[in-house]
């Protein structure tokens, strides 16, 4: 007789793609695939990298912006 056991639930299937190691597929609370680089997770990864990466042009481009305005630089808003 079978019985339905939690704690004896299947474990989701591991998704290989070209290039890419074996996986945990993953889905976001709307329902789409979340891939293991666009997740987020703690510490050195590729989103962090990218999130980052995003954040320092925007910073480039108001610096741009600011000293274009003002027209004083950088070195001249820190003193030097």
């Amino acid at each position: 007789m079978a019985t339905s056991d939690p704690s004896q639930a299947a474990a989701p299937e591991a998704t290989v793609s070209e290039g890419q190691p074996a996986a945990i597929a993953a889905e976001s609370p709307s329902g789409e695939a979340v891939s293991p680089s666009t997740a987020p997770s703690f510490g050195w990864n590729r989103y962090a990298e990218r999130l980052n990466g995003r954040f320092a042009m925007v910073g480039f481009i108001a610096l741009l912006v600011l000293e274009f305005f003002t027209r004083q630089d950088f070195f001249t808003w820190l003193g030097f």
